[in-house]
């Protein structure tokens, strides 16, 4: 993403749209922040180079405006009640303000925008769709998110539908969008038991998205065949990238192992046996096409197309494997720090 001044400005709008919505005490504020982080996004989408975009633009301002017109009707609703300067909710009022947060969110049942836009994007627009735009519609969520039967469905169709949905795809991006839609139902259990677990979650989530994509950038890989053409010379960026899926899928002993852990521990604490149950069987599902990845492009085939020359600054090199191992040497630090202190 280049440094030009709009571009500067619809990023540092759209942070400040995020902070807006977070730090607000009233459901006005956190409406108001929404908006300005949607349309300081939406000019970071459009690319004049890419015919796809404008697709994926128009499906994403549809969606955002038809859920911000939504939550605004029913902050209407909550004035007439008497309501407007309560986080506090009850069962129905729970219902009717999740409604538009998990559609802005790309949460199930409400996700069939999703992949369609994050494969019409360039991959700095996918990083920042699957992290910070996220921020704000699930910061709001945990303000209502409370546990029973409705939270319960949310959670289990979020892992369901996230973990199958990747089963058949090729394309890298639509992948990544599944095990997005998966990891937010591991998110919005954590929300049921405690902030700073879901908190800790995001970031961790965060951190091994950008690794991906920033190791996936530079070859202009979009599709799983692709990835068996990226240079024999850098067979260690190849190492890099799947090391650190197979992190963000859970597998022990990478740091994204470590907020799922936290997660079963407390749920199993709670008694919610049969729900760890079924999020467990979830993210082997997840990690079953993560492995179809990894072992076909690493051990059955590996071939060196003579017109493949990209190649890695090493300043680019050094941020990437900075960031490639803290996500698979992180669980071991965390722990070290925990028996340490």
């Amino acid at each position: 993403m280049s440094n030009n001044p709009m571009k500067v400005t619809m990023i540092s709008t759209l942070i400040s749209g995020v902070l807006i919505s977070i730090s607000s005490s009233s459901w006005f504020g956190a409406w108001m922040g929404l908006e300005i982080n949607m349309l300081s996004f939406i000019p970071l989408m459009l690319n004049n180079k890419n015919i796809f975009t404008t697709e994926a633009t128009l499906k994403y301002f549809i969606i955002q405006a038809m859920s911000s017109s939504l939550l605004l009707f029913i902050i209407m609703m909550k004035i007439l009640m008497k309501e407007m300067f309560s986080m506090e909710e009850n069962n129905i009022s729970m219902m009717l303000v999740m409604t538009p947060l998990l559609l802005k969110s790309g949460a199930a049942p409400f996700h069939w925008w999703f992949p369609s836009v994050m494969e019409g994007l360039s991959w700095e627009n996918c990083m920042l769709l699957m992290t910070m735009q996220k921020i704000t519609p699930m910061m709001l969520i945990s303000y209502t998110l409370k546990m029973n039967m409705l939270s319960s469905m949310i959670i289990l169709m979020s892992i369901t539908l996230g973990a199958i949905g990747g089963m058949n795809q090729t394309s890298i991006r639509k992948l990544l969008t599944y095990s997005s839609i998966n990891h937010m139902g591991w998110m919005f259990s954590a929300m049921m038991i405690n902030e700073n677990i879901w908190v800790l979650y995001f970031m961790i989530y965060s951190t091994l998205t950008l690794t991906i994509v920033k190791i996936i950038k530079p070859f202009n890989t979009s599709f799983i065949n692709q990835i068996l053409l990226m240079n024999k010379d850098m067979n260690i960026m190849k190492f890099m990238m799947f090391s650190t899926i197979l992190s963000m899928g859970g597998l022990p002993p990478f740091l994204g192992f470590l907020p799922k852990w936290i997660v079963i521990q407390y749920m199993m604490m709670n008694n919610m046996i049969m729900m760890v149950i079924t999020m467990v069987m979830t993210s082997l599902l997840t990690l079953y096409y993560y492995l179809r990845m990894s072992y076909s492009s690493m051990m059955i085939i590996h071939i060196e197309p003579k017109w493949n020359n990209q190649h890695f600054m090493n300043k680019k090199m050094m941020n990437t494997t900075m960031m490639f191992s803290l996500s698979t040497i992180g669980l071991l630090m965390c722990t070290m720090m925990i028996n340490v202190f």
